[in-house]
């Protein structure tokens, strides 16, 4: 598959990727995670941050939301805590919950992951309009501190 995932030491190996992940790298690495509050950040042309800190759902892997994006490629970054991760290449997906959703620029799936994997605090995961990815799984007793950003295709 194509699903990368790292440490956020190795960042300089993806920004040729896309032409924006060098910005979106940049903001990632130089960020004062302290200032960061819950919200949305508009970093560049085509690139905004959303910064999450919550409780990861906990929910059945079943019931996660199993999502894959179509204007947007996600880079998911770990700031502090740990993510449990379900992932699936979207050619072999089957069963869309609901039609394409433009404002929101979501599909979800019914389908389920069939691989699973943990970021953990400074790791980032890249997730191309082909991945399928269900974040957020935990215990819910456990907070997640993290950025998503969201770089146009």
């Amino acid at each position: 598959n194509n699903m990368h995932k790292a440490p956020i030491s190795e960042a300089k190996n993806y920004v040729d990727l896309h032409p924006l992940f060098a910005t979106a790298f940049s903001f990632l690495s130089t960020v004062d995670t302290n200032s960061l509050v819950p919200g949305e950040v508009k970093v560049a042309d085509g690139v905004r941050a959303i910064i999450i800190k919550d409780h990861l759902v906990g929910k059945e892997i079943s019931i996660a939301a199993f999502e894959c994006h179509e204007q947007n490629i996600d880079i998911q970054y770990v700031i502090a805590g740990e993510e449990g991760v379900g992932y699936r290449e979207r050619s072999t997906c089957i069963s869309p919950q609901a039609p394409y959703n433009p404002e929101k620029d979501v599909l979800f799936f019914n389908d389920a992951p069939d691989q699973y994997f943990t970021l953990k605090a400074q790791e980032f995961a890249i997730y191309f309009p082909n991945d399928v990815h269900a974040p957020m799984i935990g215990d819910p007793s456990t907070e997640i501190f993290k950025i998503v950003v969201k770089v146009a295709v």
